[in-house]
């Protein structure tokens, strides 16, 4: 039987989770995660999971301390989202945002600039659905 991969995944991700951020038991986390791969399971599936299972007894690394820059992109951003208006004047504000969050990303250290660009890829898919909206609108929600 093939692995599950992602039922794996989910599993690994909630295993990290519970022992990074609730103190969970590596070792039973790690045989759960054992069980969840089958005997039959394609070698490069098996390795692949076992690298993964070995990795919950790695300490998670530090969470990054971002610079103030980091910290104004992301209030930048969270401004956007929060713009109410017609559909031109939320487009228009998160283009506005973009341009400033990728103007802060050239400033930045160059290890935080490309998280900093990252805070943008939401509101351009945003700004694609504003522009060519791709679910049904209602009367009220029409300009």
């Amino acid at each position: 039987m093939p692995l599950d991969i992602a039922k794996f995944n989910s599993a690994y991700s909630d295993a990290r989770y519970r022992v990074d951020r609730e103190g969970g038991d590596v070792a039973a986390e790690q045989a759960e995660l054992r069980g969840l791969v089958p005997d039959d399971a394609a070698a490069e599936d098996r390795e692949w999971a076992q690298t993964l299972i070995e990795s919950l007894a790695d300490p998670a690394p530090p969470e990054p301390e971002w610079s103030p820059l980091y910290h104004e992109a992301g209030r930048i951003a969270a401004a956007s989202y929060a713009t109410e208006g017609t559909t031109e004047e939320r487009i228009a504000a998160f283009e506005r945002a973009r341009r400033e969050i990728f103007a802060i990303a050239d400033r930045a250290d160059r290890d935080e600039a490309p998280h900093i660009r990252a805070m943008t890829r939401a509101m351009e898919h945003l700004e694609e659905g504003l522009r060519h909206p791709f679910w049904e609108e209602t009367a009220e929600q029409a300009d």
